[in-house]
């Protein structure tokens, strides 16, 4: 049976989406994805836009926060920011792993090139691709 896991940070706009994109396009037969945010502020266009330059689609996913989520039990709740992790609901018996991630709308608020704003997206879409990659360690406790 395939555990569920969550990926949980501020608005479920980016980082958590590109998590989710990640987990159903390399290990997706393993695990059921999932992806919320403690507030939802819809989905980041330029994570899309990113994601969609390695071949993995999340356009179709939609900003939900954890009570939204389907009635399953999470096995794992990977937290991808600070604020996820110091917010986080109750999962019961879910075993919560925190790994932050940059911020990519905070960091490139103020940027205006468009090349150098999605080039700090891509470094934070290759990030969390390497921690999916790693999920395994990451749910024994080796990383």
């Amino acid at each position: 049976m395939k555990k569920n896991v969550l990926f949980l940070c501020t608005g479920n706009s980016c980082r958590s989406q590109m998590a989710e994109g990640w987990g159903n396009a390399l290990k997706g037969e393993s695990f059921n994805f999932y992806s919320a945010g403690t507030r939802k502020h819809g989905l980041n266009p330029r994570a899309i836009k990113v994601m969609q330059e390695r071949d993995v689609d999340i356009s179709h996913h939609q900003s939900n926060t954890a009570e939204e989520l389907p009635e399953v039990k999470m096995d794992f709740v990977f937290t991808v920011c600070s604020d996820a992790h110091e917010n986080c609901p109750f999962f019961p018996g879910g075993k919560i792993i925190h790994v932050a991630f940059d911020d990519p709308p905070r960091l490139t608020k103020e940027m205006i090139n468009e090349e150098e704003i999605l080039s700090v997206y891509r470094r934070i879409r290759d990030e969390i691709k390497n921690m999916v990659l790693d999920l395994e360690e990451y749910m024994e406790g080796k990383k």
